[in-house]
């Protein structure tokens, strides 16, 4: 009877110390869960790519052009910028114009080249992509986004005239030369575009980030030398074109080392180092890791 009425220590309950539920790390586990959804490599939606592109399009013409032209100080940073060039040793995209501008065939092309591929490149490589590495389409269209705003930016900050509308030198316009519709900022078409933001060049970063993504995802060797090729030839057109200065094109390509270090910190890697398909996230490190940033703040008990 004795041993009835007695309690051990160890069958005792401390209500002043209740046990820990996992209900209390809910918040945080949410924020991490959702943070992980939207890092996670999914396979995107085409009236939803469509929608955003064209949206976004709309609103990067609208504030590059709604930037005031400043032509005053566009003019004097034209001036400055070409004495550093003269300074370096680089200053040759005078000469470039002029021999260009003696072959008919060859800068009429390259006026069309400046107005037309522009825009069809990076919406092909955009198609492209989102068709055949759906998994790598976001973080790879972040890429694109991020230098594209970033270059807003340059445009409102530094406004640049192009080399073509210089006081005081002997820069051609090509596209008024011989006619051709080769530029939004030359001939009838000049009202409908700021002319005095060419710092960053856009025909650079976007070309460059063209090449770059051909060259890291395409398996074809030929199809990666000419993702390569295509930023050079664009170089090339926009100084021939006059439209650019070396040191814009410079501009564009910080602007698109922007862009990668902007997606890099989102997802954790490179875009072509991700999965090429959703499905493949499980087998992939990387996207492995992303996906488990829940567990990282959950506690063993």
């Amino acid at each position: 009877m004795g041993e009835a009425s007695v309690k051990t220590l160890d069958t005792r309950t401390d209500v002043s110390s209740p046990p820990v539920t996992e209900s209390q790390d809910r918040p945080e586990s949410s924020e991490r869960a959702l943070l992980s959804r939207l890092r996670a490599p999914r396979r995107p939606r085409i009236w939803f790519e469509v929608l955003l592109i064209a949206v976004s399009y709309w609103t990067y013409s609208l504030i590059r052009n709604a930037v005031p032209e400043q032509k005053a100080a566009a003019l004097a940073n034209a001036d400055w910028i070409w004495r550093v060039e003269q300074t370096l040793g680089i200053a040759v995209e005078e000469r470039i114009n002029h021999a260009v501008n003696s072959v008919t065939w060859l800068v009429v092309g390259m006026n069309y080249y400046y107005a037309t591929l522009h825009f069809v490149m990076t919406i092909g490589v955009l198609v492209w992509i989102y068709r055949f590495h759906p998994g790598r389409y976001a973080a790879t269209r972040l890429v694109l986004f991020a230098t594209t705003g970033v270059a807003l930016v340059g445009y409102y900050f530094y406004p640049l005239a192009p080399p073509r509308l210089m006081n005081g030198q002997n820069f051609i316009d090509t596209v008024l030369v011989h006619h051709t519709w080769g530029s939004m900022a030359s001939g009838n078409l000049k009202h409908m575009s700021n002319q005095y933001a060419a710092m960053p060049s856009m025909h650079i970063g976007w070309s460059l980030w063209c090449g770059l993504t051909i060259f890291a995802v395409a398996s074809a060797p030929w199809a990666r030398i000419l993702g390569l090729l295509y930023p050079t030839a664009t170089l090339v057109v926009i100084v021939s074109t006059a439209n650019h200065f070396w040191l814009d094109a410079v501009g564009g390509m910080l602007c698109l080392a922007f862009g990668y270090a902007v997606s890099r910190s989102w997802y954790g890697s490179l875009p072509h180092r991700l999965p090429r398909r959703p499905e493949e996230t499980g087998r992939h490190p990387v996207a492995a890791a992303v996906l488990n940033l829940p567990a990282l703040g959950r506690f063993r008990r």
